[in-house]
């Protein structure tokens, strides 16, 4: 089996790989019966002698190879027909702008494996890069805070050469008493945030106690759902249910928002849930944020401020409650918004690591005997079809619906 790791061909660039140099080279060592060729790239941040170190052979093409591995979707021109690849590729929500390259691996009898597909036998996905979303996202909240304030100017996570460099930079940030800042959901993204969190010092607190007691330090207090959301009739909250049918159940992040003034998403949010922090809500004399760092990035989702993504090179903007328009940052009647909605790219080298890390651990051993099901579950589409679990996306593929 000859695997190749492809150059990232989509605009904007992304500098991330879905292995390491020196994960190559463990991943030769480990499986006797792979080999492993890198495409050359101008955009990779791991550069050309760091794989070579590794003994890992560099090569032009990658069309004798038998799986290609990337790690954003592959420009429709690169494709190369009948191999198998895997890739995120942003289709299975049908999402509209990636339409034409499903269509394109089908007409090609591509073997498409989605990342974000690939689970275990209970659902639970064992890969991705939302660890260092959750990492980028909450540095990136801080410096929002730095910015706005004026009390201090952290570096961009994108200009340090590794996370560690970012990680000494929070000694810059300062906090005053009392300072309360809320999270909301849990997973990767949550721990990257949490991770952040703590290399700050700042400690964690009970919903209830982040409610009713004052403090002579920051803290922060973690929600889940059944904190933030409550049934509109007062029965108890039931997780399964809540994921089955959100229908009659309503917002109960007010009275966290009243006395916070950070707020870190990391949630999953599911299109037709209820919204957590609603217009009137972001409206009212008594909801106290000023800072929103949105990892979730869902525009028009459940928080009223995220009217669009931000960018690596300009991560923040302001949302005027009132006028519900973008303005400055800074502005003193704005709540400041960091919506990036491609942390990891922050910090490739350590992102890629940690993926790669997991893509070994808990991939390739599916990938040579596949007993599990893991891969199989995963691939979308095979010689031109699509497979059981993705006939969903028929409609979208022929066109017959709005996207």
């Amino acid at each position: 089996m000859k695997i190749g790791i492809i150059k990232e061909g989509k605009t904007p660039p992304d500098e991330r790989a879905p292995l390491s140099p020196k994960q190559c080279k463990e991943v030769i060592e480990k499986f006797k019966k792979v080999s492993l060729v890198v495409q050359k790239s101008q955009v990779r941040r791991f550069k050309a002698e760091e794989f070579e170190e590794n003994g890992i052979e560099l090569v032009d093409s990658v069309a004798d190879c038998d799986i290609l591995m990337g790690v954003k979707e592959v420009p429709i021109t690169d494709l190369i027909p009948n191999k198998t690849y895997f890739f995120f590729s942003h289709t299975i929500k049908k999402q509209a702008y990636n339409r034409n390259l499903l269509k394109a691996m089908l007409a090609k009898k591509i073997t498409m494996v989605d990342y974000e597909t690939l689970t275990n036998e209970f659902g639970t996905r064992l890969i991705g890069f939302g660890y260092y979303a959750g990492v980028v996202g909450s540095y990136n909240t801080f410096y929002a805070y730095g910015k706005r304030t004026g009390l201090f100017d952290l570096k961009r996570a994108y200009l340090c050469h590794d996370k560690a460099e970012m990680l000494t930079n929070l000694r810059k940030v300062q906090l005053p008493e009392n300072y309360k800042i809320v999270i909301t959901g849990g997973g990767r993204v949550a721990s990257g945030v949490i991770r952040i969190l703590e290399q700050l010092n700042i400690n964690k607190v009970s919903p209830e106690d982040f409610i009713t007691k004052n403090y002579n330090e920051p803290v922060y207090t973690q929600l889940f759902p059944e904190d933030y959301y409550k049934r509109i009739d007062n029965k108890p909250f039931t997780r399964k249910e809540f994921y089955e049918n959100s229908i009659g159940y309503e917002s109960n992040f007010m009275k966290y928002a009243q006395v916070a003034e950070m707020y870190i998403s990391c949630h999953f949010w599911a299109k037709g849930s209820p919204l957590i922090i609603s217009n009137e809500a972001i409206k009212s004399s008594t909801f106290n944020i000023k800072i929103i760092g949105d990892i979730s990035c869902d525009v028009d989702g459940p928080i009223a401020s995220t009217i669009r993504p931000s960018t690596i090179t300009n991560p923040l903007y302001g949302y005027h409650p009132i006028n519900e328009s973008e303005v400055a940052f800074d502005d003193e009647n704005a709540i400041t918004v960091m919506a990036v909605d491609n942390l990891p790219c922050e910090l490739p080298k350590d992102a890629s690591a940690g993926f790669g890390r997991e893509l070994i651990d808990k991939i390739f051993p599916h990938i040579i005997n596949d007993k599990e099901g893991v891969i199989e579950r995963a691939t979308i589409c095979k010689d031109g079809k699509l497979m059981n679990r993705f006939e969903y996306l028929r409609d979208y593929v022929n066109g017959e619906i709005m996207v």
